[in-house]
């Protein structure tokens, strides 16, 4: 079993086809074991990537719309989201005035910082972020944490 935060850049690759898809289609399978931890607003930008995929030529208002569904099915029943609350948005603010990173992505690195913390807690061994975001990849790294690029699994 691994512990696993995944970032919208790289969680929308499980509902459509891109670099990376298969790997992420993987890890998030639910016979592979494997804890998937989101933050609460990757539901928005995930259903947000593929609306806009829509406009600009890479799903089919179909495709799209049923991914959008999987999705919504799947929120509650595979991931464990991490609520935003007023501390986490305090270390938000420290991490993209520390790290210049673009205010979603700061959130996205709380949140990730704060299951770490539970995972030590807890004695549990593996954790990665899993992120296609050459930035928070590199903060998150300076900050500690295990990195994966999903565009590193064609």
């Amino acid at each position: 079993m691994n512990l696993l935060f995944l970032d919208s850049s790289a969680l929308v690759k499980r509902y459509g086809q891109e670099t990376g898809s298969t790997w992420i289609k993987y890890l998030t399978d639910p016979s592979s074991g494997n804890l998937i931890y989101l933050a609460r607003i990757t539901a928005v930008e995930v259903v947000s990537a593929l609306a806009r995929k829509v406009q600009y030529g890479g799903l089919t208002a179909v495709a799209a719309a049923t991914a959008i569904a999987q999705f919504r099915l799947e929120l509650p029943n595979l991931y464990r989201t991490i609520d935003i609350s007023a501390a986490l948005i305090t270390k938000a603010m420290s991490l993209a005035e520390t790290h210049t990173l673009r205010g979603y992505d700061a959130v996205q690195l709380a949140a990730a910082l704060e299951v770490n913390s539970y995972r030590l807690a807890l004695g549990i061994q593996s954790f990665t972020l899993v992120s296609a975001d050459t930035a928070l990849n590199a903060a998150a790294m300076a900050e500690g944490l295990a990195v994966d690029d999903p565009n590193a699994h064609p």
